[in-house]
């Protein structure tokens, strides 16, 4: 008996590798929209990207903004854990 397969990812490796890069630059402070991972990262669909991220774990935070032009996009990041944060304070 075949078992029938749904939500195959034929770009599975393109999809691995532009998670690790999105999750590397959030992870460096950057934040991220879905004009910018396109720009960045040739990613058509940041909010894939960002799912595959929370569901290892990873806690990626995200909130509306406002563009110059006055559209409103959603922006993904991390936030720096509090302890990190102070760490690197003491540190510069």
């Amino acid at each position: 008996m075949s078992k029938t397969v749904f939500n195959v990812n034929p770009n599975e490796k393109q999809s691995q590798s532009q998670n690790a890069r999105i999750l590397a630059y959030m992870q460096k402070g950057g934040r991220i929209t879905s004009l910018e991972a396109l720009a960045r990262f040739n990613c058509l669909r940041l909010s894939a990207r960002i799912k595959d991220l929370r569901d290892k774990g990873y806690r990626v935070c995200s909130q509306m903004i406002k563009l110059k032009n006055g559209k409103r996009v959603k922006q993904y990041f991390m936030e720096m854990d509090h302890e990190i944060t102070l760490q690197e304070i003491k540190n510069h």
